[in-house]
């Protein structure tokens, strides 16, 4: 999350996104959510492979939230992005995640908005989607993959 939400309630993050978009545009001093960090670390020690995306697709802001996870002792895990003409959907199912955990996308129109959302159903049956709330954090999410895989 954009480092000015800490300290703020999940509506009022949602808020700032909403209102004063050029906060959010700062990619480089982005901050974890709560304890995500431990929850990732957790996640691979138990076998996970991790995989982020992100909405960036310039290289540059690609390049920050690649710093922002390194900074700030997110698991290793590879990057992934939309290449020119791509949409989240064609994303995942590029990787085909086992699990996909994303926020809800609430700030831009919710659930029309999650990547879930639009794969194809022949793929959506094979992904383990977790929505979140935006800006809530995952420190509500088990520890255990099987306990993940199986909430």
């Amino acid at each position: 999350m954009h480092r000015t939400a800490v300290g703020h309630s999940r509506l009022e993050r949602v808020s700032q996104v909403l209102f004063q978009r050029e906060v959010v545009h700062n990619y480089e001093s982005y901050v974890p959510v709560g304890k995500a960090v431990n929850k990732l670390i957790n996640w691979k020690e138990d076998g996970a492979e991790i995989y982020y995306l992100t909405s960036r697709t310039k290289p540059d802001e690609i390049s920050q939230v690649q710093s922002v996870i390194t900074k700030h002792g997110f698991p290793d895990g590879k990057l992934f992005f939309r290449l020119p003409g791509e949409e989240y959907k064609n994303v995942a199912e590029r990787i085909m995640p086992d699990v996909l955990v994303e926020d809800d996308c609430q700030s831009i129109g919710g659930i029309n908005e999650m990547t879930i959302t639009h794969i194809r159903p022949d793929l959506k049956s094979q992904i383990k989607s977790i929505p979140v709330k935006e800006f809530g954090g995952i420190d509500h999410l088990p520890d255990n993959i099987s306990a993940l895989i199986n909430s």
